[in-house]
């Protein structure tokens, strides 16, 4: 019988504090309160979606029963607490997802089950409540209680991605967690150690490619890989990822660029239709394009480089392309792409909107030569009549000596 497969969010989901991704600040300050005793009744952990909440709420519920921890407050994985609750037979962590059991009955069957001490020799009793802003009015009010007063063995964690949505009676109860974003660059490490675990080759530009649509989101990165490798055969390859997540490439972008320096009018249309015929609609193209110019304004001066979200071989290409265009050029034309993209949606014609745009930035070069030679024409004109002002205040006063 083959193997059952197992998507890598759940295959690779951290079981230590030690693995859970990007989120220091938080396990550090979990892992010394258990260690010196001072752990909380309640807990509140807020964060972006697939951020490992439930996943800290659960290695901190099976950490606090083990019974033979680590030095370093890890869970052993071997002791019965523990077994039991890889098993999820254990009678002491108990989970409740808010978004489909919200009612005050719920909140009320939850509080019946608190009064009933912890079983097998257990220390804790660990009540899990996920997405707990879904949470009625009167189940919030019904749980105020309880929460502030618990019995000594039970430990509340409760989780969101609404903080704001929490009353405010609950939040002033609760010691409370903010969790991070992930970073492109924790991500892409994260991806890369499950690939070499699961031998799929790949190429470090489309790993980047899959935390920048992740967009810090580890659960979506590791299933857009997922599905990435599936497609082709082991090999996350970028062009695979390009294809698949149906991403434009950075490529299009400085062709583009390139024929609107030399002023082709015809090369510029015939790119955006070939843009447009792959299925890219205008207002992600604008957007795209928007951020290519700001990569260019950003790359031009070395302190703010590391702003660049980007591999480092596009980083170098940038740069180059950087140093052949006017940071006039750039500005102006991040306002004409700027109004373009406020105006899309209320175009009726949707790719001239984008076309007129386009003939505005083919011709931009031009606009800026015109102005900057008036402007040093009326420099001129000023500095020649004010010489000869000078030269008449010096005759007539010659004149009237």
């Amino acid at each position: 019988m083959a193997e059952q497969y197992i998507v890598s969010a759940l295959k690779y989901r951290p079981q230590h504090f030690n693995t859970v991704v990007g989120q220091a600040h938080i396990t550090t300050t979990l892992r010394n309160a258990i260690l010196n005793n001072q752990l909380a009744h309640s807990f509140l952990f807020c964060g972006p979606r697939g951020v490992g909440k439930t996943t800290c709420a659960r290695i901190l519920a099976k950490t606090i029963n083990c019974t033979n921890q680590t030095p370093e407050a890890e869970a052993c994985d071997r002791c019965p607490s523990c077994v039991s609750f890889r098993e999820s037979t254990s009678f002491n962590i108990h989970e409740l997802d808010a978004a489909s059991n919200n009612s005050v009955d719920d909140i009320r069957e939850l509080i019946e089950q608190v009064r009933f001490a912890p079983q097998g020799g257990a220390r804790y009793k660990v009540y899990i409540i996920d997405e707990v802003h879904m949470l009625s009015s009167q189940a919030f009010n019904a749980f105020l209680k309880t929460l502030e007063e618990p019995p000594s063995y039970a430990i509340f964690i409760l989780a969101t991605t609404e903080k704001h949505k929490i009353l405010p009676t609950i939040l002033s109860r609760c010691q409370i967690f903010d969790f991070n974003r992930i970073t492109s660059a924790d991500t892409i490490q994260h991806l890369a150690e499950i690939c070499e675990k699961e031998s799929i080759t790949y190429e470090k530009e489309a790993l980047h490619l899959i935390a920048q649509k992740s967009e810090g989101c580890m659960r979506d990165a590791l299933s857009i890989m997922d599905k990435i490798a599936s497609f082709s055969n082991d090999a996350v390859t970028y062009s695979n990822t390009v294809e698949h997540l149906n991403i434009l490439d950075y490529d299009y972008y400085f062709r583009i660029l390139e024929t609107l320096m030399l002023q082709d009018l015809s090369g510029v249309m015939l790119l955006y239709d070939e843009i447009n015929r792959k299925g890219f609609e205008g207002d992600l193209f604008l957007n795209g394009f928007t951020e290519h110019f700001r990569n260019l304004m950003m790359s031009r001066d070395a302190r703010v480089v590391h702003l660049l979200d980007i591999p480092d071989a596009v980083k170098a290409r940038y740069h180059s392309q950087a140093q052949q265009i006017s940071p006039a050029y750039v500005i102006d034309a991040l306002s004409v792409l700027s109004q373009a993209e406020q105006s899309f949606k209320q175009a009726r014609n949707k790719r001239l909107h984008v076309e007129l745009a386009l003939v505005k930035l083919t011709y931009l070069q031009n606009a800026i030569q015109i102005l900057s030679d008036d402007r040093q024409g009326a420099v001129k004109k000023n500095s020649e009549s004010g010489s000869l002002r000078t030269e008449s205040t010096d005759v007539s006063g010659f004149a009237t000596r």
